[in-house]
């Protein structure tokens, strides 16, 4: 892993063992050549790996005799960007070490409150980062030439900087800049600080393209951000100065404060504390916050200043991508915005916040981007051949693989507009470069009018389709480090079955290889389309004749109903997420959704914790077998008409959801064998959903295989696509 300080380590480990040689980075990663006595030889081994910087990552040491050189010191060699296949790895942006944060808030340092301050433990990597080998010529810094103080740490083997690329300071590094209307002329920071407590909306710079910034519990200027976003309802995530401030808005537990306080420093999905001082609409109607720490120098410095939390949201209009060009950032937010915090060093590579939460005191990612790429998802078993994989049209991540690494991209989005598209093409140009993988498949999702598909198929390459469903249960088995086969439940609110109609609700037998389709949600029409989707209330007439939803929707419903009932304009789909948006809409939860989900998550916000009752669905025992999820709707009403409340109802659903998977892994181990099943899809981002089922499971004696190192979500789609594409080479 370059960037971490590795080479400054090797030097300072061999000179204390009074060994000679050097070290240096090429395109394999680090090499040295190490001479002097056998036993310190032997010790320097052992020290490399248990020694090593906080943020290396060694995965193997491999060690050849030479001849001596007879060498008078130990030197660190300049980099090799020669010809040959790149075997290095680059490092994720990291958050400002401790190190570091001492000097920022240290009156008689030279870097005091300087918004750039970093060093070879922390600060900007991938963001920056324009080829390997990682040094600074290659970077964004690259227009900053070192002043001599910095030059004198850069090359001081004591010093923490030696050899940090990014090193920096006032006199020679990045600056800040405020464009405001009413912009007076005073210090950059402390004027923005000032708008933010008086209510104003701010655009700020951070590593991976521009936020938007209001103040977390000032309801004017975060129902403003809303409104000039055209976010409605989707929630804000909040940045917290530290693990205290944290706590007085979320219960943080021992496993959300190490993801809190991690070097990658994710928006952490938190049980939200009533009375906490945020706006109401931060987060609608959501017992959940999205908390973050400050994670960049300028992030800590703006959170002292402003002496409360505050709402940070992505720079962009609301389903486009994130913006992290400084024209195009005053061009797409300036009627958002009312002032600009900005900087001059470049960001070259856009990334997005990562998302994250715990389960059972483990972390779970649910956006996997800014912190963790481009750091590789280590495989059990080497590819036998360099493949890309081109991921789900939604939440959309790409893959390239070589050896025994998967190389995940950042957070791309939903490929439904160019831009996205752009930002999707581009990151593939840069992962081959930045990694030198050249792919001989590539691997894409089996939906015809994907637009991943469509570029899979203009790059003339052998092609691997893979099925959406079988990609979501081989995604989940390589982040296990397993091959199956096992039960796999994959369910979601849409993938494109082999039979061409819309999956979403899969029991398979799955392996790397193969799958075959064991069971299913029983199949239902969408009348509309891709109109279902949008507007819950149409899956709610697809499966029952409800009065009071048919109340809501008089002039339409006799159309909709007879819409389904014909087949006209209404595919058929075994999703689980539409059984999920037909009960929210019967409940009266949500009949037109704002943002994808929707209907599911306030579902699931409204549902009783301490309920514990069920509806039971009938399984269909043939090949495959189907489970029918009208009857839990239709006991849903029979509830609903004796005045049973809405969130014991609710609760009841999702147990009942449970329970049906439950039955079907059953039936899938008495007619297979299988003792293991590996859950994934996005409606497992469903925690109440997601621990009943768990629990029931492993009380059945069942293994349970979950995400923990992409998400189960389609972020996670072309991990699976890649091993799949792999396994069978």
């Amino acid at each position: 892993m370059q960037g971490v300080g590795f080479r400054p380590f090797v030097h300072a480990l061999a000179t204390a063992l009074g060994l000679t040689g050097l070290v240096g980075n090429d395109l394999d990663g680090v090499f040295a050549e190490v001479e002097g006595p056998a036993a310190a030889v032997g010790e320097f081994l052992r020290r490399l790996e248990r020694d090593a910087p906080p943020l290396a990552r060694i995965e193997r040491v491999t060690t050849t005799a030479v001849t001596p050189r007879r060498s008078a010191g130990f030197v660190i060699a300049a980099s090799d960007a020669g010809s040959g296949l790149r075997r290095t790895l680059v490092s994720a942006d990291t958050a400002t070490c401790a190190d570091c944060l001492r000097e920022l808030s240290d009156p008689a340092d030279r870097r005091y409150e300087y918004p750039f301050i970093n060093c070879t433990n922390c600060g900007p990597r991938f963001t920056i980062v324009r080829d390997v080998p990682y040094d600074r010529p290659l970077t964004t810094m690259a227009p900053f030439a070192m002043c001599e103080r910095c030059a004198a740490e850069y090359h001081d083997r004591a010093d923490r900087r030696f050899h940090a690329q990014p090193t920096c300071c006032p006199a020679c590094g990045p600056r800040l800049s405020l464009d405001a209307s009413e912009d007076r002329g005073e210090d950059p920071l402390h004027a923005a600080a000032e708008l933010l407590r008086r209510g104003r909306v701010l655009a700020v710079k951070g590593l991976g393209g521009y936020h938007l910034a209001a103040d977390a519990a000032c309801e004017p200027a975060v129902a403003a951000l809303r409104r000039r976003k055209h976010r409605e309802d989707k929630p804000f995530a909040v940045m917290a100065a530290d693990l205290a401030a944290a706590r007085q808005l979320a219960e943080v537990d021992e496993t959300a404060a190490a993801l809190l306080t991690s070097p990658a420093r994710p928006i952490v999905l938190l049980p939200r504390k009533p009375g906490g001082a945020v706006a109401e609409a931060t987060a609608p109607a959501n017992r959940q916050l999205g908390v973050m720490l400050p994670y960049t120098p300028l992030h800590h410095l703006l959170l002292a200043a402003v002496a409360r939390p505050i709402v940070l949201t992505s720079g962009n209009v609301s389903d486009e991508p994130i913006v992290y060009r400084d024209d195009e950032a005053r061009d797409t937010l300036r009627d958002i915005a009312d002032a600009f915090l900005t900087h001059d060093r470049a960001i070259h590579v856009r990334t997005d916040d990562s998302v994250a939460r715990t389960f059972r005191g483990r972390p779970m990612l649910v956006r996997r981007s800014r912190g963790y790429v481009p750091e590789p998802v280590t495989t059990r078993t080497s590819f036998p051949r360099p493949v890309l994989a081109c991921g789900a049209e939604l939440k959309n991540t790409f893959c390239l693989a070589r050896g025994r690494h998967a190389f995940v991209s950042h957070h791309i989005g939903d490929l439904e507009n160019a831009e996205t598209l752009r930002s999707f093409t581009a990151g593939i140009e840069h992962f081959r470069r930045l990694f030198d993988i050249d792919p001989q498949v590539v691997a894409h999702d089996l939906h015809p009018e994907y637009l991943s598909t469509k570029y899979a198929m203009e790059l003339d390459l052998p092609l691997e389709g893979v099925q959406h469903h079988h990609a979501h249960i081989a995604s989940c088995l390589a982040d296990n480090g397993e091959d199956g086969p096992v039960i796999g439940v994959a369910f979601d609110g849409t993938g494109y079955g082999t039979d061409g109609t819309i999956w979403g609700g899969e029991f398979l037998v799955a392996g790397l290889a193969d799958f075959e389709r064991a069971g299913h949600l029983a199949r239902v029409p969408m009348p509309g389309g891709a109109a279902a989707i949008r507007q819950p209330w149409r899956m709610a007439a697809a499966y029952v004749n409800d009065q009071q939803v048919a109340r809501r929707h008089q002039d339409h419903w006799p159309a909709v109903r007879a819409m389904a009932a014909k087949g006209i304009n209404s595919p058929l789909t075994s999703s689980a997420g539409r059984l999920f948006d037909a009960c929210a809409a019967l409940l009266g939860v949500r009949d037109i959704i704002n943002y994808e989900g929707q209907a599911a998550v306030e579902l699931e916000q409204l549902a009783d914790p301490a309920e514990a009752g069920l509806y039971p669905a009938a399984v269909e025992a043939g090949v495959p077998f189907t489970i029918r999820g009208s009857d839990l709707l239709h006991a849903l009403i029979e509830d609903r008409t004796h005045g049973v409340p809405a969130p014991v109802i609710a609760a009841r659903f999702h147990h009942g959801v449970a329970a049906l998977i439950e039955a079907g892994c059953l039936l899938m181990r008495e007619r297979h064998g299988l003792g293991t099943v590996a859950l994934s899809g996005g409606v497992f981002q469903n925690m109440l959903l997601l621990n009943a089922t768990v629990a029931r499971l492993e009380a059945r004696g069942f293994r349970v295989l979950l995400h923990s190192r992409v998400p189960c979500s389609d972020g996670g789609i072309s991990l699976g696509q890649a091993v799949v594409a792999a396994s069978r080479s």
